[in-house]
């Protein structure tokens, strides 16, 4: 019988403040990171969208879905390495 495999998916807002290439470079570094600890199955940038309640005044944010499969470690194990 083959293993499951359980697939994560991950969403991180970016300030939408931010200029195109800060946003860039944001994308890139938690790809990089998230790559540390797993496969990528792709990386779909939804862009600016409205948040659902304001965050630190803000009302927009640039919103990235980011499909994954992780190695052995564990989501919270990839939360621990950013901070």
């Amino acid at each position: 019988m083959a293993e499951a495999i359980n697939k994560y998916e991950t969403i991180f807002v970016v300030d939408a403040t931010k200029t195109e290439e800060e946003i860039t470079s944001l994308v890139e570094k938690f790809k990089s990171l998230i790559e540390k600890h797993g496969e990528i199955e792709s990386i779909d940038e939804w862009g600016k969208r409205r948040l659902a309640y304001a965050i630190n005044d803000l009302t927009e944010g640039y919103y990235v879905l980011a499909p994954m499969l992780p190695s052995i470690l564990t989501p919270s194990s990839c939360l621990a390495a950013m901070f």
